[in-house]
């Protein structure tokens, strides 16, 4: 992941390529981990479905250049994304 661009590849389960838009990131203290929340490319190009966004821990690298995205794991941590959410998208409501 490159913090310069606001897309990413992820890579599913099956190995398949995903360009991602990312929505916006944060860090949390209380975990000690960055979070990235992204969408699929082209998802926002089609009005009549919600957008699904996803999140994921993200893991720099030493060289800060690339890094690798963790699942989320615990119900804390998906609560904390959520209010960041919430947040975030209040905001831009606002806008």
């Amino acid at each position: 992941m490159d913090h310069g661009e606001n897309n990413i590849t992820v890579v599913d389960e099956e190995g398949n390529e995903q360009l991602c838009e990312v929505l916006f990131t944060f860090d949390s203290e209380q975990f000690g981990k960055s979070y990235v929340l992204y969408y699929p490319i082209g998802a926002d190009e089609n009005d009549e479905e919600e957008i699904e966004i996803h999140a994921s821990a993200f893991v720099p690298s030493d060289d800060n250049k690339d890094g690798e995205l963790k699942p989320i794991e615990t119900d804390e941590e998906w609560d904390l994304i959520e209010e960041m959410l919430n947040t975030f998208l209040e905001e831009n409501d606002e806008e």
